[in-house]
């Protein structure tokens, strides 16, 4: 054994056992999920506050949850800290952040300017509006309780069953960025609560959606995919409202438009058999 290797073990020996070393790893990911939660409850109090602008930080609230919610499983997974005290206290936040206060910011966005009209008409849109948004919270829940149990689709990380609550909150979350001020037409009003509805569908069905969990982040790119991430992350920082709108519907939309794809090809292949 030469003189490095034997400076080089016993350090390696101490990192190991340090109670304290291994209290802050662990402590990491949960930080990234404190983040997440807490970005869920602002979301909650500025959609309650009502200004247009209070909405727009609500949106871009839940965005930011989206992206800790991406990095405090990754982040446990690079440090080796998984737990199942991690993954509970991850559905918890999630429950939060891409359910109540979608939920919450879809209701006060969509239907509570319609208050003021004071029609039968609206009253019915405003308790259509509530039970639908009630739905979307629903079925966010039942969307992480299934997960936690089945986990991803069967043959590996590639896709999702149902689609993923942070993109069916993102959703949301870009349109009303997008939009800014709240809806005051009833007509748009019925189309917002049947989106939510629509969501709500999508995270509890079988649809596959890609997870993005294969690509490779931590090994060497190539030139040009380091230039298009920049180029996206140029197009989001300054044309955002529209970038973000773009994106998540595309993203919804695609995991439907696969599903019909792969419905009538395996349709054709059993006729030919």
């Amino acid at each position: 054994m030469g003189p490095i290797e034997q400076h080089e073990m016993p350090f390696a020996g101490r990192r190991i056992r340090n109670p304290r070393l291994r209290r802050g790893i662990f402590l990491l990911p949960s930080l990234f999920t404190g983040a997440n939660l807490l970005c869920g409850y602002y979301a909650v109090v500025a959609s309650l506050a009502g200004g247009w602008e209070d909405f727009d930080h609500a949106a871009k609230a839940i965005g930011l949850a989206i992206l800790f919610d991406s990095l405090d499983g990754r982040v446990a997974r690079m440090t080796g800290t998984n737990t199942e005290f991690g993954m509970q206290f991850d559905s918890l936040a999630d429950v939060v952040s891409f359910g109540i206060a979608p939920a919450v910011m879809a209701y006060a966005w969509g239907v509570r300017s319609l208050a003021d009209q004071g029609s039968q008409r609206v009253e019915l849109i405003s308790q259509l509006g509530w039970f639908f948004c009630l739905a979307f919270l629903i079925c966010c829940a039942w969307r992480l309780a299934r997960f936690n149990v089945q986990g991803m689709a069967p043959g590996g990380s590639k896709n999702f069953v149902g689609m993923p609550t942070p993109a069916a909150a993102g959703v949301i979350a870009s349109l009303v960025h997008g939009f800014k001020f709240p809806l005051q037409d009833w007509h748009w009003s019925v189309a917002w609560i049947a989106l939510a509805g629509a969501l709500g569908a999508l995270m509890t069905s079988t649809i596959r959606y890609y997870s993005f969990k294969d690509i490779p982040w931590t090994r060497k790119q190539p030139s040009l995919a380091i230039v298009v991430v920049c180029l996206l992350v140029g197009v989001i920082w300054r044309f955002s409202e529209y970038a973000l709108v773009i994106f998540a519907c595309t993203y919804a939309a695609a995991g439907v438009a696969l599903h019909i794809v792969r419905f009538f090809r395996h349709r054709l292949v059993s006729r030919t058999v």
